[in-house]
């Protein structure tokens, strides 16, 4: 029987988008080396500015993520964990764990505007688009500091009862946080600063990144202590699925519009998570990257990953990153 052309493209076509769905052709594609002394932590895209912003100890480094060049640094962000992008009003935010503080940047100049002292040993840091806030997520102080986004103000505090990792928003009014020290998830409300649930994440522990698929109001916690993923219904807290992820896991992230979940690890492993249906999910492909680039970042537009790592010796207290071993890796 003959196929009409307009078939056999709708053919290839749907091939195509199921081979995306299964996740399947995942690799590292580039690798741009990038040096410079000291460690790092999270990373954040800039999808429309086609930027890379990374924590690195005492400054965050800008990588422009069409050349892999570096086109910007933002200095003097002692313990720098985590960095926030308010694109609305064209300001960022980084988190400086050894002095408490924020630092309010320029996107387009990268020029710091001002430092906001917040809680004690600020780490992960979220833009909320719903209460227009920045929350700093305070391992010391085991508490989250509120700052309004656009006056670079401290607006309140909540208590959260152990210490808390990375967050997510469905910027919708809840605010979700893993608590790593308890093993629970905490959601509260941005706006009137209260605890709205509490719930231990059954079979998971150290839970540290979280990233969410808000359409189907599922979290995923990346549980570090134990491999696996929790896949957590955003309105009950109950865990629906744990599947396996590599050891050492430190980010989670979402991608929308393929509908798939990353967890990546410090053994140096992306696990790519797809949903089966039916709150069934598997995984679709494990990316082998390289040891120690246990944090990520997606760009929501292009769906690459990125992840960085380098040569590392020494003991944990007294690591010593080899000069010129950093690099950033993609993902696509």
């Amino acid at each position: 029987m003959k196929m009409r052309t307009g078939g056999r493209i709708s053919l290839i076509l749907l091939a195509t988008l199921v081979v995306m769905a299964a996740g399947a052709d995942y690799k590292v594609v580039k690798t741009w080396k990038l040096g410079g002394d000291g460690g790092w932590d999270y990373l954040t895209a800039d999808s429309d500015g086609h930027r890379l912003f990374i924590a690195r100890a005492t400054r965050v480094m800008v990588i422009d993520t069409q050349s892999g060049k570096q086109v910007g640094e933002i200095p003097e962000t002692a313990g720098v964990h985590g960095i926030a992008l308010d694109t609305e009003i064209g300001r960022g935010f980084t988190s400086n764990g050894r002095e408490d503080t924020v630092s309010a940047f320029d996107l387009k100049s990268l020029a710091v505007e001002k430092k906001i002292k917040v809680g004690s040993g600020p780490d992960a840091i979220l833009y909320d688009p719903f209460s227009k806030r920045v929350f700093t997520f305070n391992g010391k102080g085991h508490d989250t500091t509120a700052v309004d986004a656009s006056k670079g103000e401290v607006v309140g505090k909540i208590e959260l009862g152990g210490k808390p990792e990375f967050a997510a928003t469905d910027e919708k009014g809840t605010v979700f946080v893993n608590i790593e020290d308890t093993s629970e998830l905490v959601a509260f409300d941005p706006q009137k600063l209260t605890v709205k649930s509490r719930w231990k994440l059954a079979d998971c522990e150290e839970p540290t990144g979280l990233a969410i698929d808000r359409k189907n109001r599922r979290l995923f916690a990346g549980c570090g202590g134990n491999k696996k993923m929790a896949v957590v219904d955003a309105d009950t807290g109950k865990v629906v699925a744990s599947p396996a992820i590599g050891e050492g896991c430190d980010a989670t992230n979402f991608d929308a519009d393929r509908g798939l979940a990353f967890a990546s690890a410090g053994d140096g492993t992306i696990t790519v998570i797809r949903e089966d249906g039916g709150d069934k999910f598997s995984v679709a492909q494990t990316v082998t990257t390289q040891k120690g680039a246990r944090t990520m970042a997606l760009d929501a537009k292009t769906h690459q990953l990125f992840t960085v790592t380098a040569n590392v010796t020494g003991t944990r207290q007294e690591r010593k990153v080899e000069p010129d071993s950093f690099v950033v890796l993609v993902v696509e």
